[in-house]
């Protein structure tokens, strides 16, 4: 793990500079704080803000580049068209136009290269948008060394990095049906949700939506909790006044 680090500071080193694709996630903060220790101000964390992405996890994400002592700026982007009918390449659609986006701010800063935050345990996942990252020549440091996202994890609480064991989070598509028109508002109120349950102390999970009705997808333990919970009925009562006409539990999926 340590000489996976060692070589990872040395290659950041040897790129002179770089924009970080910054989510304020595990994986992006830890190669944010390295690339910042190695490069200094020539590291710059970017974080992309659309209407799909839940502003609570814009205002964290700020609040720990400051937290690090990192470089950042938050980069502004409309819903793209191509992705109003949630599309199942949605993935590849989203992350070929923020990457190139992003390529556009580093040649604006005069910086070398866009990295992001890719690890070992994604080349087992599907994931069509690192598609998108090698068609836009983007780094991934962290994948290149042969860094696994426990080692990740680990290196984080090392270095004293508050979201170690910070869940993972996804964008507000992903908890759409795929081929159904999005909706603003419908997008809101499950961020909304999902905010509320991680506050009450449901970290890891999600809010699926569909048809007006919302599964709360979490683990078999949570479940368990929420139903002993002393605060259910407020949970419950605060969901329902989002407006989904039905709020349920999801048996089979877990997070």
């Amino acid at each position: 793990m340590y000489t996976k680090y060692n070589q990872l500071r040395e290659n950041i080193a040897s790129l002179k500079s770089m924009v970080v694709a910054f989510s304020g996630g595990v994986d992006s903060t830890f190669l944010l704080k390295v690339a910042s220790d190695v490069l200094g101000v020539e590291a710059i964390g970017v974080t992309v803000a659309t209407p799909y992405i839940a502003s609570w996890e814009i205002a964290d994400a700020k609040r720990i580049a400051i937290e690090i002592g990192a470089s950042h700026e938050v980069l502004a982007l409309p819903m793209l068209e191509s992705i109003y009918s949630n599309p199942q390449n949605r993935c590849y659609l989203c992350k070929y136009t923020l990457f190139k986006h992003l390529l556009a701010f580093a040649i604006q800063k005069e910086m070398a290269y866009v990295a992001e935050g890719s690890n070992v345990d994604d080349s087992f996942e599907h994931r069509p948008g690192r598609v998108a990252l090698e068609a836009l020549s983007i780094k991934t440091p962290m994948l290149e060394v042969g860094l696994t996202k426990a080692e990740i994890r680990e290196l984080s609480r090392e270095l004293g990095l508050s979201t170690w064991d910070k869940p993972s989070y996804a964008c507000l598509l992903t908890r759409f049906p795929y081929d159904k028109p999005l909706s603003f508002q419908a997008m809101e109120k499950v961020a909304m949700a999902e905010a509320w349950m991680i506050a009450k102390g449901y970290a890891c999970m999600r809010v699926r939506f569909d048809e007006g009705m919302i599964r709360l997808e979490m683990s078999r333990k949570d479940k368990l909790r929420l139903l002993q919970d002393s605060e259910y009925d407020t949970i419950v009562a605060y969901l329902k006044e989002l407006g989904f006409l039905h709020v349920t539990l999801d048996l089979v999926q877990e997070r």
